[in-house]
C-alpha cells in the first residue's frame, strides 16, 4: 500500500518531520517526509495495511508541541513505490 498524507496545522518548528522519520522507521516503512512552502508537512509511505494505519494514527497525533488540524491522503499507484527506500527526510534539515 503507498499513500501521500498532507498533515495541515502547526506542523512546522515542533519536530514534526523528526517525528514522522521515527515512527515510520519503526514501522519498517519506506518513503519520506518534507515540509511544503505553504506550512505544511508532506508524507509519502509504502507499507502493509496494518503498519501504514499505524502511521496514520501518528499522523493524527503529531509530536508535543505540534497542532494537527487536518490529514489529508490520498492512495498512490503500487508504481510510485518502486523507487522508495529506506524512510527519510527530505529537504532542508
Amino acid at each position: 500500500m503507498v499513500l501521500h498524507f498532507l498533515i495541515q496545522g502547526r506542523v512546522q518548528g515542533v519536530g514534526f518531520r523528526w517525528f514522522v522519520h521515527r515512527e515510520a522507521s519503526e514501522l519498517d516503512l519506506r518513503g519520506w517526509v518534507r515540509n511544503t512552502e505553504d506550512g505544511d508537512v508532506e508524507v509519502v509511505a509504502s507499507g502493509t495495511v496494518e503498519d501504514i494505519a499505524e502511521l496514520r494514527a501518528s499522523l493524527k497525533k503529531g509530536p508535543r508541541g505540534s497542532r494537527v488540524d487536518r490529514v489529508v491522503e490520498h492512495h498512490l499507484d503500487e508504481n510510485e513505490a518502486l523507487n522508495l527506500q529506506s524512510f527519510r527526510i527530505e529537504g532542508a534539515w
